[in-house]
C-alpha cells in the first residue's frame, strides 16, 4: 500500500462499536489487501496514537434482491484496533 489513507477507508459507527470505544477499541473499514502491520502503521500515523493490537475480519457481502434480480453486495474487511492506555481518537468521540 502506498498511502495510509488508502488503507483506512472509514470508521464504523454503530451501537456496538460505540460500546467498544469505551474499552479503547475502534473499528474501521479497511482495504481488503491490507495486513495487520499496515493497518497498525496507518492508524498510528493518521491519528498519532499508539496501537497495541489489531484484529481483522473478512466480511462477506450479503444477498440483495431487486425485484426478480438477485445480486451480492461487495465483500469488505473490518479491523478492530486496540489503543494503548491513555490514547484516544478524538474525532470519533461523542458519536
Amino acid at each position: 500500500m502506498e498511502f495510509v489513507h488508502d488503507i483506512i477507508r472509514k470508521p464504523i459507527v454503530t451501537e456496538k462499536t460505540v460500546a467498544l470505544m469505551e474499552q479503547n477499541k475502534y473499528t474501521f473499514v479497511v482495504d481488503n489487501r491490507a495486513t495487520k502491520t499496515e493497518i497498525k502503521r496507518a492508524v498510528e500515523k493518521i491519528f498519532n496514537v499508539k496501537v497495541v493490537k489489531v484484529a481483522t475480519m473478512n466480511m462477506h457481502g450479503k444477498l440483495r434482491t431487486m425485484g426478480r434480480t438477485k445480486g451480492y453486495r461487495p465483500d469488505w474487511k473490518k479491523a478492530i484496533v486496540t489503543l494503548a492506555e491513555g490514547n484516544r481518537i478524538e474525532i470519533l468521540e461523542g458519536m
